[in-house]
């Protein structure tokens, strides 16, 4: 019975055992279903699953036919227009991190918007390449397809290569795509959750510095080979730094120059975005402007600058992948696929929950699958989303996938229409764009302090992953990553927080002794606990936790009393030792006698419970020993171990657990477990844990039943401290009156006697 007092609450309930309160309350019988259960209600066929699975598949169904046409679509039209001509630029840009002609990127940018339309579940992200993946991409590109290292520059040359690099990024893309697709199908979308929001950023951050590093030969229009090995950063920037005296001034300074104008326009439109309509369009202001700048002044034969050139109009022929580069390229397309499908999700993820509508991990999954596919069969690279793309989508008031198809109609009146204007723009402007969008990756450095003050642990693993991604590479570095953070989760669950606790404030509150100052711990009784699962990597480490905070190891006390008891019986048996009523009196000198000696070589005989049924006295352990035999002191009799935070325990610990307990127990502790979760019980005792001394009976609800359950055990009678009065008329609660007790104030508490 709970009764409020105020801003106070009694209660008035029994001391429940686990076993208690099973009997007075009736536990429901559940079915647990199995795995052949659960096999067939997924491949269960019926009307209903048949168009669930449909909607599943074709999200489109369910939100096309509901379209507010009226309201939205000037929005989406604005949003897709914004967005097109973004996507164009970027898409020229993002094919220079590939190391392809630029025309190619218009590819990446159109054909996977049409594929996630009909597939995808976000409203709100815009598809297409992805500064990241593009890098990934052409690290791939540029293993299988190096440079050529005789310096035979000419077109047929150059020609060859970026026919043959444009195939590599169109397989890898076409690889990872069909591994999206199978994580798809099998239900894998979970695998974004080894994906933490801290190594995601460090690893952006690397690939920032990647594409930074990447760029400075068409800012500074130098002959870089590509360098897709550990340490390839540092190579690169060797190359660069050797042949800085080659630097094309012209390009120098339209970088320079670019960058500026970006990087200001960029800050006034985050700083201004409240009273902005709509964000100032920078990249085409800037794009339009150097290339009329680059045709008029004929910047690539006065100054010799490089220049994106000819676009082809209209689409290719669709390829089926390369083998022989699919069976080089299944890391790279695995680490592609992942990576993709990461930031894409957690971007989809803040739209959805901003807009309140929910997105499908598995779906995605599927979703950018196909559009790699698809992608990758027409040439173009590896797709995901953007950051900047997608928040142009959303902040211009794109309200549907709509404004995505008129993105990819703007991206597609540049392949069909107008690309040749584009020919005169220098490389190098396209280098500043892309170095133009990493600054909100760039100013995740941010983020190292903030990690430290916060999580100490999120902040190794950003640092460790930046380093590694950066260094290592971008593939190498990300297993490196994933390993790194998953050995974190071990540590952490391998050194868990373990704790005393003490009761606070005299109520059914307890807390770690060390944070409070009004506590009170009953006498003789140490409460345990163990923040953590309880598996086979830390239970040695649980175990010595348990002993230091007793302040003594059960096994060694009970092997130097079993050695005592031996030695009793031995001066016994001669006469040394005569039973009075005051106890034990030695009769002779003491002769000191070895453990070896005692132990006679059986050791095992130690580690029994000790037995006094021959003896003519039972040994008080904590009165005074005879001379020559000494015994550790004990000054507790019960332990609590608190398990509200145990949410598993394995067989190999449970091993060990048992044998712990049993260890505390031959020395007359008491143990109990207090919070243990459902089915804690049923699975210890599935798997024998319990005997004749370690019983079911040990389990309480909570810890102060256990407390009150120990006090009541303990004849309360007989303590100082608490006086115990049974109650008129009842024989099974008692009258608690404590005068230092669990509480400040004289009150009386109903128990339920023990049984």
């Amino acid at each position: 019975m709970v009764e409020p007092v105020g801003n106070h609450y009694v209660v008035a309930r029994p001391v429940y055992s686990e076993n208690l309160f099973n009997e007075e309350h009736e536990k429901l019988h559940r079915y647990h279903k199995t795995f052949w259960d659960h096999l067939k209600l997924y491949f269960r066929c019926s009307p209903q699953r048949v168009k669930k699975i449909a909607f599943g598949l074709f999200p489109i169904v369910s939100w096309l036919p509901v379209y507010r046409f009226r309201e939205w679509i000037l929005s989406d039209i604005i949003s897709g227009i914004n967005t097109g001509l973004v996507a164009v630029l970027q898409g020229l840009a993002f094919a220079l991190l590939v190391n392809i002609p630029p025309g190619y990127g218009l590819y990446a940018a159109f054909f996977p918007v049409l594929v996630y339309f009909i597939f995808g579940t976000s409203r709100h992200i815009s598809v297409g390449p992805f500064p990241v993946l593009s890098l990934m991409v052409g690290g791939a590109v540029v293993r299988l397809v190096p440079d050529d290292s005789a310096g035979n520059g000419t077109s047929t040359n150059i020609s060859a290569i970026n026919e043959e690099r444009v195939m590599v990024a169109a397989s890898v893309t076409f690889l990872s795509g069909v591994f999206q697709l199978l994580l798809g199908i099998l239900q894998f979308g979970f695998i974004v959750i080894y994906l933490s929001q801290s190594l995601i950023s460090g690893f952006t951050t690397a690939a920032a510095i990647h594409v930074v590093v990447s760029q400075l030969k068409f800012m500074l229009q130098l002959p870089v080979p590509g360098f897709n090995k550990p340490f390839g950063i540092v190579y690169t920037l060797e190359s660069v730094f050797s042949q800085i005296t080659k630097t094309n001034i012209a390009d120098l300074l339209t970088s320079l120059v670019v960058l500026v104008i970006v990087f200001v326009v960029k800050e006034m439109n985050d700083r201004y975005k409240a009273k902005l309509p709509t964000p100032i369009p920078i990249e085409l202001l800037v794009t339009v402007l150097a290339a009329l700048i680059s045709h008029f002044v004929n910047f690539e034969e006065k100054f010799n600058v490089a220049v994106v050139g000819k676009l082809e109009e209209g689409f290719q022929a669709p390829v089926a992948p390369d083998v022989g580069v699919l069976q080089n390229c299944i890391g790279d397309s695995i680490s592609i696929a992942i990576v993709g499908f990461a930031v894409a999700f957690s971007v989809a993820k803040v739209y959805s929950i901003k807009h309140d509508y929910p997105v499908d991990g598995n779906q995605e999954l599927i979703a950018f699958g196909l559009s790699n596919i698809v992608g990758g069969s027409f040439k173009g690279f590896a797709s995901s989303t953007a950051l900047s793309r997608s928040g142009v989508q959303e902040s211009t008031g794109g309200k549907t996938q709509i404004a995505g198809i008129i993105s990819a109609v703007i991206v597609l009146i540049v392949i069909l229409g107008i690309g040749f204007l584009l020919a005169p723009l220098q490389k190098s402007v396209l280098a500043s764009l892309a170095l133009g969008n990493l600054k909100g990756m760039l100013m995740q450095f941010k983020e190292v302090g903030i990690l430290w003050r916060k999580d100490k642990y999120d902040c190794v693993i950003w640092v460790v992953t930046f380093l590694a991604a950066v260094f290592l590479g971008l593939d190498i570095g990300l297993a490196t990553a994933v390993a790194f953070q998953l050995l974190t989760v071990v540590i952490r669950s391998q050194i868990p927080s373990c704790t005393v606790l003490v009761n606070v404030g005299r109520s059914n509150i307890y807390r770690n002794r060390k944070d409070y100052t009004d506590i009170y711990e009953p006498e003789g009784v140490k409460i345990f606990r163990c923040s953590s699962p309880i598996f086979f990597a830390n239970i040695e480490f649980f175990r010595e936790k348990l002993i230091t905070a007793v302040g003594f190891n059960p096994l060694r006390v009970l092997r130097k009393r079993n050695k005592a008891l031996r030695k009793i019986r031995k001066m016994l048996k001669k006469g040394e030792l005569q039973v009075t009523p005051k106890g034990l009196i030695c009769m002779a000198n003491h002769t000191h006698e070895s453990d070896e000696e005692l132990d006679n070589n059986r050791i095992e005989e130690l580690d029994q419970p000790t037995n006094m049924t021959d003896l003519p006295i039972q040994i008080d352990w904590g009165a005074d020993l005879p001379p020559g035999i000494t015994v550790p002191r004990v000054d507790i009799h019960s332990i609590i171990l608190d398990f509200s935070a145990v949410s598993f325990l394995d067989f190999s610990a449970m091993r060990v657990l048992q044998k712990t307990l049993k260890e505390f127990v031959r020395i007359n502790i008491d143990i109990y477990i207090a919070g243990a979760h459902e089915g804690f019980l049923d699975k210890l005792e599935r798997c024998a844990f319990f005997d004749e001394e370690i019983k079911p009976s040990m389990f309480f609800l909570t810890i102060h039943d256990a407390v009150l359950h120990i006090l009541l055990k303990k004849d309360i009678a007989s303590s100082p401290k608490l006086k115990l009065a049974k109650e008129k008329g009842s024989s099974n609660d008692y009258i608690i009156i404590p005068s230092n007790g669990l509480r400040s104030r004289e009150c009386t508490v109903r128990l339920l006697s023990p049984v």
